[in-house]
């Protein structure tokens, strides 16, 4: 049988360890998503159409439509609320039914077009950021969470590529802290200037007058326009409203969902409450080691994403352009930009 292993950086290590893992069947390929060894709205999608690929390759052909049916359901189940995930596994089982050879390559094929959709993300970005730009993010949308270049970080990327002078202000981003962990190492490396924050100083900074921009990515767009993404972007948008901030959601085409009417209709995932009771870090070794912080015996609460709605959102910066919500629906503003 055809090798089915699928490779891809194993952000739970990272930023202290650069591993590349090895995902050798379809199930090893759920287990790296659910665990979030892999994530990001486009990374999670690529690995969702190969987990797809590889559900096909490894079905015996007496039970294939079977076999491949089940392994979709599966998939879908690791991140419901990512939209790219879904995106991703519909149409690599759809290429699948006709053979496993049709479904490796539309596998292929989205992940060459999430790193091509997040390049022209970042140009029409770019438009927006203005030399010495201050710009809060949240989460991490870089290139660790696409197969390149990443949606809210790619504009700043470019920017920084063609010699504007920027600085990003980082949210940590509790419990699981991408943004201090993954967004600070894509910054240091890319020799881009920022500085991480606490969470809960993004208002603080606004309110000083520090903060020209705000950039997040998304995990499902609903068709009016809300948009769910990591837990705490909601607070950002409001307080961005609050003070005349630019508050602009970066994602591919990919990422709008035209059957869920609102954002009342996103399926939020609930994840392990120990995410927020526990820490991990390395010691003087380098040896990663995971602790307690919280009160011993208390429990948590632990929902991955919050809705920030339409109305505090100042535009969406696709592969196509920027499409400002308003009286147009987004459907039509994207039939517009097609």
């Amino acid at each position: 049988m055809e090798s089915t292993s699928v490779f891809f950086i194993e952000q739970n290590l990272l930023p202290f360890q650069f591993v590349i893992g090895e995902a050798a069947g379809y199930k090893e390929s759920c287990e790296v998503i659910r665990s979030m060894r892999l994530r990001g709205a486009g990374a999670i999608g690529a690995l969702a159409g190969f987990a797809m690929a590889q559900a096909c390759l490894e079905a015996s052909v007496a039970d294939y439509q079977s076999f491949i049916q089940h392994a979709r359901h599966e998939i879908e189940q690791t991140r419901p609320t990512a939209r790219n995930l879904f995106y991703a596994t519909e149409k690599v089982f759809s290429a699948g039914k006709k053979s496993p050879a049709e479904a490796v390559r539309e596998a292929q094929h989205l992940a060459a077009n999430d790193a091509l959709a997040s390049l022209k993300i970042g140009e029409y970005g770019n438009a927006l950021i203005r030399e010495g730009c201050r710009i809060l993010t949240h989460c991490n949308a870089g290139w660790l969470a696409f197969v390149d270049w990443g949606t809210a970080l790619s504009p700043v990327f470019l920017a920084h590529d063609q010699g504007k002078k920027v600085f990003v202000f980082v949210d940590e981003t509790r419990p699981r802290n991408q943004g201090a962990r993954l967004t600070a190492w894509e910054l240091q490396n890319a020799g881009i200037l920022h500085k991480i924050i606490a969470d809960n100083a993004a208002a603080y900074f606004i309110a000083q007058g520090k903060i020209d921009l705000v950039i997040t990515g998304a995990d499902r767009i609903a068709a009016n326009g809300d948009t769910a993404n990591k837990i705490g972007t909601l607070e950002k948008a409001i307080i961005a409203k609050e003070y005349g901030i630019p508050f602009y959601i970066a994602a591919p085409l990919s990422t709008f969902d035209h059957d869920c009417p609102t954002g009342k209709d996103i399926p939020i995932e609930e994840r392990d409450p120990e995410e927020i009771l526990f820490m991990e870090g390395p010691d003087h070794s380098g040896r990663i080691h995971r602790i307690l912080t919280s009160s011993p015996g208390s429990g948590a609460l632990n929902p991955a994403f919050d809705v920030t709605p339409s109305k505090y959102i100042s535009g969406f910066i696709t592969e196509k352009g920027i499409l400002i919500p308003g009286k147009e629906s987004i459907q039509n503003l994207i039939k517009q930009q097609l």
